[in-house]
C-alpha cells in the first residue's frame, strides 16, 4: 500500500517538471543549495521518502519498488504524466526503478552518488542491527562523516551539524526498514531497460558509491548514459552544489 508523500511543489506551473529525492537518512531540506536556481526554469517538486522527514512511518521492511509506488501516487495526484527525476543516493535508486518499471513516466533522470547493487551485504546488515539496537542518533556522526570530504566539512561545520542532525531526527523504524530495501536492492540486470537520457554524477572522493564499481557500472549498463565525475564526497548536491545544479539543469531541458 503507498502513503502519501510529504513533498514542496516550487516553480512555475508551465514549466517542465524536475523531481528531486534524497539519500537515507535525509528530508528535503537536503536539496535547498539546488532550489532558487531550479525554480527559475522548472517546477521542482521534493519529496520525503516514506519513513523520512514529514512522510508516514508504515510498517518494514521496505523494497525500492514500495518508494517508487509512493511517488507513482504523487504524481497521479498531482496529476502529472511525465517527469524528469533527479535523485541522489536512495533518491537515485528510486529513480532507476521507475525509469526501467515505468518508463513512460520518466523523461529525463539524473543519478548521483547512487547504485544498482551492493555486493556486500554485511555493512548493511551492522547498520540494520546498530538502529534495531540504538537508534539513529548514535549514527549519525559517522553516517555524515562519509558525506563530505574532510576539508570541506572542517569548513563547513554548520552544514555538518545539520546534517547530522538531519540523520539523528530519521525515525528509526524508517531508517531501518530503508536499510532493508538497500540491503535487498539488485537492478543491474534492468539497467538496460531504461530509456531516458541519462545522466550519472559521482564524486570522486564518495566512500559510500565510489566511480568503480558503482557509477561506472551505471553509466555503462543504461544505453546512452553520461558519467560526470566531480570532486566531492557523497553529498555531492551539497558539497559541489553549483556544479550539481548546472549538470542537472542541462540534463533537465526539453
Amino acid at each position: 500500500m503507498t502513503v502519501d508523500l510529504h513533498h514542496l511543489d516550487e516553480g512555475p506551473r508551465d514549466a517542465p517538471v524536475l523531481v528531486l529525492s534524497g539519500s537515507l537518512g535525509s528530508t528535503l531540506q537536503m536539496w535547498r543549495p539546488q532550489v532558487a536556481a531550479l525554480t527559475e526554469r522548472f517546477r521542482v517538486i521534493r519529496v520525503d521518502h516514506r519513513g523520512h522527514g514529514g512522510s508516514p512511518v508504515p510498517p518494514g521492511p521496505y523494497r525500492i519498488a514500495d518508494l517508487a509506488d509512493d511517488v507513482l501516487a504523487l504524481l497521479d495526484g498531482l496529476g502529472l504524466d511525465r517527469v524528469a527525476w533527479c535523485g541522489l543516493s536512495l533518491g537515485g535508486m528510486v529513480g532507476m526503478r521507475l525509469a526501467s518499471e515505468s518508463p513512460e513516466r520518466i523523461s529525463r533522470l539524473t543519478l548521483c552518488c547512487t547504485t544498482a547493487h551492493f555486493p556486500d551485504p554485511a555493512p548493511w546488515e551492522e547498520r540494520i542491527a546498530a538502529v534495531s539496537s540504538g537508534g539513529t542518533g548514535p549514527l549519525a556522526q559517522g553516517v555524515v562523516s562519509r558525506w563530505f570530504t574532510p576539508g570541506w566539512a572542517a569548513a563547513h561545520a554548520d552544514v555538518v551539524a545539520e546534517a547530522e542532525a538531519m540523520v539523528a531526527g530519521t525515525p528509526d523504524d524508517g531508517y531501518l526498514a530503508c536499510c532493508q530495501a538497500i540491503e535487498a536492492w539488485d537492478h543491474r540486470d534492468r539497467l538496460g531497460a531504461i530509456t531516458a537520457p541519462t545522466l550519472v554524477i559521482a564524486g570522486s572522493a564518495d566512500l559510500a558509491t565510489p566511480v568503480e564499481p558503482h557509477a561506472r557500472t551505471l553509466a555503462e549498463g543504461i544505453p546512452g548514459a553520461r558519467l560526470e565525475v566531480l570532486d566531492a564526497a557523497h553529498l555531492a548536491s551539497v558539497e559541489a552544489a553549483a556544479e550539481v545544479t548546472a549538470l542537472v539543469a542541462e540534463i533537465t531541458t526539453p
